[in-house]
């Protein structure tokens, strides 16, 4: 299997107290919530995502025992096109995000045609190169996607997405996407600068919350909760997502 983990991923589960009470190898495809599910635990939100001295990503999650029925593995949706007998390369990417703010707005980036959703935007982020940290690769990603210089709050999320499609340079995948997303904050916001010329980066602004509504976000992003609250209009004070 191709992946920017070569390390593997881990998903620990831990008390409230941060006690570790369980683990398990995140394998391709698969979600946390069935991985920790079948220990007979009840995902709560994450606490953490570091690497680890053995070289593995650690997602830890903060649980509770599971009352019910074990969450389960769904059918893994395919591309138009792609027919039920084609075999992709199994790829698993580990990337890191931020949701940032400041007086300005909302940061976001716009998708370019090496994407699979050119013209939609979304967060700045992208994947960690190997041996790298999420929190080292998001202040990365940042910096080169926009040039704004970021301080990280809490961890808002992390996403697991499986599915079959084509790259866009046409080879077959099957793709597994692990998303760690963070809130952050720019004390210091500037006007925009791509520094990583050549990558997937076709713009980048700071967006207004009563002006998110003429952005369109890609699927990743649509649903997730730190940007549906921020669609709101913003109380009185700088705008937080933390």
């Amino acid at each position: 299997m191709r992946s920017n983990q070569p390390g593997g991923i881990r998903v620990v589960a831990v008390d409230a107290d941060d006690t570790r009470l369980d683990e398990a190898r995140l394998g391709h495809g698969e979600h946390p919530e069935v991985v920790l599910g079948a220990l007979g635990w009840a995902l709560g939100a994450p606490t953490s995502a570091v690497v680890h001295e053995d070289g593995a990503l650690e997602l830890a999650y903060r649980v509770s025992p599971l009352d019910g029925i074990r969450p389960r593995r769904g059918v893994v949706p395919r591309d138009p096109g792609i027919g039920a007998d084609e075999v992709g390369e199994p790829y698993q990417r580990v990337a890191a995000y931020a949701v940032v703010t400041s007086e300005r707005g909302l940061l976001l980036t716009q998708f370019n045609t090496q994407t699979r959703v050119a013209g939609n935007w979304g967060l700045p982020g992208g994947g960690l190169d190997e041996g790298e940290s999420p929190v080292d690769g998001v202040h990365r990603e940042v910096w080169e996607e926009t040039g704004q210089r970021v301080e990280l709050g809490g961890l808002l999320a992390v996403q697991s997405d499986h599915w079959v499609g084509r790259a866009p340079d046409g080879r077959l995948e099957d793709f597994h996407a692990v998303r760690i997303v963070y809130a952050a904050t720019c004390p210091e916001p500037t006007d925009i600068v791509i520094h990583d010329v050549g990558g997937t980066t076709s713009d980048a602004r700071w967006v207004p919350s009563d002006e998110l509504d003429a952005y369109p976000l890609s699927a990743s992003w649509s649903e997730l909760a730190a940007l549906t609250a921020l669609r709101r209009p913003p109380t009185a004070g700088q705008y937080d997502a933390s």
